[in-house]
C-alpha cells in the first residue's frame, strides 16, 4: 500500500540501519544469555514471546495504559470526520479512532500496520484546538501509520524491554543453581546483569536517535499533505505551552509513552538531555515548519502563531 504521503528516504534509511544494529545487538545479547544461563530453550521463548507480544499487541497496551477507549462516529462526529477527510486525501485505510479522558494535550498513533492501527487523541488536546490545528496533529499521527515507523519502533523498543525482564527475571529466580549461592553464581549473575545493561543503554541511543528524526519526519510529511504547516505550528506551541503548565507529577505516568506522542510529557524543554530526548526541540520543529511555510508561499509563518 502506498499512501499520498511523501516518501522519506532518509526516514526509511534510519529505520532499516536501526533495525540492522539493533538486530545485531539482539542477536549478540541472546548469545552472551545462552552461554551464561545455559539455556537456550528458555531464552529463546522469553525472547519470542516478548517481542510477539509487543508487535501482536502494543496497540492494546498503550490504549490501555493511557486509558483510551475506540469511540464510534455518533460520539465524535467532528474527530471522525477530520481522519475520514485526511485518509481520503492521503489514500490510506481509516485507523481506529480512540479518546483518552486526560487534560494533557496530546495524541499518538500506534499498530503493527497501517490495516492494524489506531490513532488516539486525549480529550485536553480536543479542547484546546481550533479545526486546523487538529486537522495538522492527526496528519503528523497519519503520517507515522504510511511510513510504518509506527510499527519500527515498536519492533525495535522490544529489546530493551526485554532486556529490562531478564535482569528482573533472573534476579528473582531460581535459574542459577536452584537456589545455590556460590561465587561461580555470582559471577553470572553479574555478567547478565552487564550484558543487559550494555543492551539497554545501546537500544536506549538507538531508538531516541530514530525517534527524533521520524518526528521531523511526520511534521514535514503533515505540512505538506496539509498544505498549512502554520496550523501544525501553531498546535504545537499551544501544546507545548500547555503540557509545560501541568505538573510534573501528573506527567509521570505518560513519560513511559513518550516516543509515542505528538509532543512530549515533559515540563520543560531537555536542555544538555536533548541527546536522550525522543523529540526534537520545539525550535527545531518550529523552524523546519517555517521554511516549509515560505517554500509554500503561505501568508502566516509558523514563527508568528
Amino acid at each position: 500500500m502506498h499512501s499520498r504521503f511523501r516518501s522519506d528516504r532518509r526516514l526509511t534509511t534510519r529505520m532499516g540501519i536501526t533495525l540492522f544494529l539493533l538486530g545485531l545487538v539482539y542477536v549478540g545479547f541472546v548469545a552472551a544469555l545462552i552461554v551464561l544461563l545455559k539455556s537456550w530453550v528458555l531464552v529463546v521463548l522469553v525472547a519470542a514471546a516478548v517481542l510477539g507480544a509487543q508487535y501482536w499487541f502494543s496497540d492494546r497496551v498503550a490504549l490501555f495504559a493511557m486509558h483510551g477507549r475506540v469511540v464510534e462516529r455518533e460520539e465524535y462526529p467532528e474527530l471522525h470526520g477530520v481522519v475520514d477527510r485526511l485518509c481520503a486525501i492521503a489514500d490510506m485505510p481509516k485507523p481506529v479512532v480512540a479518546v483518552s479522558d486526560m487534560d494533557m494535550p496530546n495524541a499518538f498513533a500506534t499498530g503493527r500496520n497501517p490495516d492494524h492501527a489506531v490513532v488516539c487523541v486525549t480529550t485536553g488536546l480536543l479542547r484546546r484546538l481550533e479545526p486546523a490545528e487538529l486537522e495538522g496533529v492527526l496528519a503528523h499521527e497519519l503520517s507515522h501509520v504510511a511510513h510504518k515507523d509506527v510499527a519500527v519502533i515498536t519492533v525495535a523498543s522490544f529489546l530493551g524491554v526485554l532486556a529490562g525482564l531478564i535482569v528482573r527475571f533472573a534476579f528473582y529466580s531460581q535459574l542459577f543453581g536452584g537456589g545455590r549461592r556460590d561465587q561461580n553464581t555470582a559471577v553470572i549473575f553479574a555478567a547478565v546483569m552487564g550484558v543487559s545493561a550494555a543492551v539497554y543503554a545501546l537500544s536506549f541511543l538507538l531508538i531516541r536517535s530514530l525517534s527524533r528524526y521520524r518526528e521531523l519526519a511526520a511534521d514535514r510529511a503533515a505540512a505538506l499533505l496539509t498544505g498549512r504547516p502554520s496550523a501544525l505550528a501553531s498546535a504545537l506551541t499551544k501544546v507545548s505551552g500547555d503540557i509545560a503548565r501541568i505538573p510534573t507529577k501528573d506527567l509521570r505516568t505518560a513519560q513511559a509513552f513518550n516516543a509515542f506522542y505528538f509532543t512530549p510529557a515533559l515540563g520543560r524543554e531537555p536542555g544538555v538531555a536533548q541527546l536522550f530526548s525522543t523529540h526534537p526541540s520545539l525550535q527545531q520543529r518550529l523552524d523546519q515548519l517555517g521554511r516549509i511555510s515560505a517554500e509554500l508561499g503561505e501568508a502566516t509563518a509558523p514563527g508568528g502563531v
